[in-house]
């Protein structure tokens, strides 16, 4: 089955579970079915991980199998509704690994032209929803003033970086100094992106910097 007929099966049956596709009884949200609750690669306490600028990453589950096609399926193929999903899974990360030593909650966010051709912010998405279980204010401390390659066809740590540096600004360089700020993303791999974010973040004042994402390579 190709990514477009998978993409329509979600829209229209939006009762298959997110990572394997089989129905769920009885219907309802989007949701995860117990076999997949069971064989679901989490990471082992969060896979925490210290960057260049942020202090520590942690990520709920690893970016293989399943979990990778999903990803795939929410970003590129248009199936937003499995938001509420990924939010929840980030937002028992946070309360489990970070619990609330952070004082802004935010996200990593997609240039305009990108976030414009796609439809949609996909860390933004998966933010807000989290934020809703965390029963968090949700506030945009980025912009990300210009495109880039996208991070996964640049190849080496170091041309990721390069490709990375300088693509994004503080919104309010006021509103972050002295905050604990933790960002949150879909995906880190190498890191690069999450460090730029944050070195941005610190240069603006920002007291820390802390990162939570849904997935993580191993």
């Amino acid at each position: 089955m190709n990514k477009l007929s998978d993409a329509v099966l979600d829209l229209i049956y939006p009762t298959r579970c997110v990572f394997c596709h089989r129905f769920i009884a009885p219907p309802g949200r989007p949701r995860i079915c117990p076999a997949c609750q069971k064989k679901l690669p989490r990471t082992e306490d969060g896979r925490r991980r210290k960057g260049d600028y942020f202090s520590e990453c942690v990520s709920a589950l690893y970016y293989e199998g399943d979990v990778r096609e999903a990803i795939h399926r929410y970003k590129f193929g248009g199936v937003q509704a499995y938001a509420p999903v990924f939010g929840e899974l980030v937002a028992s990360l946070i309360y489990e690994q970070i619990q609330s030593e952070y004082d802004i909650l935010s996200w990593v966010p997609l240039d305009r032209g990108r976030r414009r051709s796609r439809g949609y912010d996909q860390a933004e998405l998966i933010a807000r929803n989290a934020a809703k279980r965390l029963r968090r204010e949700l506030t945009p401390v980025l912009i990300k003033r210009r495109g880039v390659r996208p991070q996964s066809r640049t190849g080496a740590p170091e041309q990721r970086r390069a490709n990375i540096a300088g693509a994004y600004r503080a919104a309010d360089p006021a509103a972050v100094a002295g905050k604990r700020i933790l960002l949150i993303d879909d995906i880190v791999t190498t890191g690069a992106t999450l460090s730029e974010c944050a070195r941005t973040l610190l240069l603006a004042g920002a007291e820390d910097v802390r990162c939570a994402t849904l997935a993580s390579t191993r």
